[in-house]
């Protein structure tokens, strides 16, 4: 009778799907250390998450500037349209608003500095120009 000595609950017949070395030739098996391996991949994430966040802002940012410039846009346009003006403007061309002594508002071709010191208006609003679609672009004089 021959009897092995090797528990059968301490030998498999498929080596492969072991978690360890088989014997001694077998090539070094390390565990996975999930924490580390999670750490890497959370800050992968968040590095990558908060990359896109900033473009994100980035682009708020810019969106909330141009619908700024927009509604700038529409309320000169507004005050324009309301204004005095004695000629057709024509797209393109650059022309003064100026506020009266009364609170109304004229559209002129004379720039502030060309009036000398004759001033008839209150103050000056702004240099605008008048472009294609019949709003008016606010012009900066210092450049």
């Amino acid at each position: 009778m021959d009897h092995n000595p090797i528990d059968k609950d301490k030998i498999t017949e498929t080596p492969s799907t072991l978690p360890y070395a088989h014997h001694v030739g077998s090539p070094v098996i390390k565990p996975m250390d999930k924490g580390k391996t999670k750490g890497k991949a959370l800050a992968a994430m968040e590095q990558q998450t908060h990359m896109q966040m900033e473009q994100i802002k980035e682009q708020i940012e810019l969106l909330a500037t141009q619908a700024k410039a927009i509604q700038d846009r529409i309320e000169i346009s507004e005050k324009i349209y309301l204004a005095d003006m004695g000629f057709e403007p024509l797209i393109s061309h650059v022309y003064y608003l100026y506020e009266r002594n009364n609170g109304t508002w004229v559209l002129s071709m004379i720039a502030p500095q060309e009036w000398g010191r004759s001033k008839p208006f209150s103050q000056f609003v702004s240099a605008v120009r008048l472009l294609a679609d019949h709003t008016w672009e606010l012009i900066d004089l210092d450049n």
